[in-house]
């Protein structure tokens, strides 16, 4: 299963993103989605799987849950907006990882690339950083990676013209 992982776009979306969520099995889209014509257009090129964030309204929070939980190709994922990371997780999240024991943890939020293990609760954790143009980042990212029989393989990082 290949997987495009974005998040934080603020309502900006352009054809480049498009291009690489189309050669996706899924698009995982981690919150701050800005305008629902972010979604249905992800949606028009691959299956869709998203949570709302912080600065998302009404109509995606009524489209989207506050959090994702669900198995891709044997591995189980949570997918949080405001997670915070591994040793500095947001209030409750450690608590809501422990209950759902992912594999794979999944925030955005910050607008910060990273990728690590969290060894005390033994799942890998991703951001994607921030696929707008709306924040502090430099760089515009997305995570793109393949999920065989459980396993995350071929990670990589996309990164798209500065902001």
């Amino acid at each position: 299963m290949r997987v495009l992982l974005l998040s934080d776009t603020h309502s900006f979306l352009d054809e480049t993103i498009l291009k690489h969520a189309s050669e996706a099995d899924e698009v995982w889209h981690a919150g701050d989605i800005g305008n629902p014509s972010v979604t249905d257009e992800l949606a028009k090129v691959s299956v869709l799987r998203a949570v709302y964030g912080n600065i998302d309204g009404g109509i995606l929070r009524k489209e989207f849950p506050e959090i994702a939980l669900f198995d891709a190709d044997g591995l189980r994922v949570m997918i949080k907006h405001i997670g915070g990371y591994p040793g500095r997780y947001a209030p409750g999240v450690r608590d809501q990882i422990k209950r759902a024991r992912p594999g794979l943890f999944i925030a955005g939020h910050s607008h910060i690339l990273k990728v690590q293990r969290d060894p005390s609760l033994g799942h890998l954790f991703m951001n994607s950083g921030a696929a707008g143009k709306h924040g502090f980042h430099k760089v515009r990212t997305l995570l793109r990676f393949e999920i065989i029989l459980g396993q995350i393989q071929k990670l990589d990082v996309i990164e798209l013209f500065p902001r």
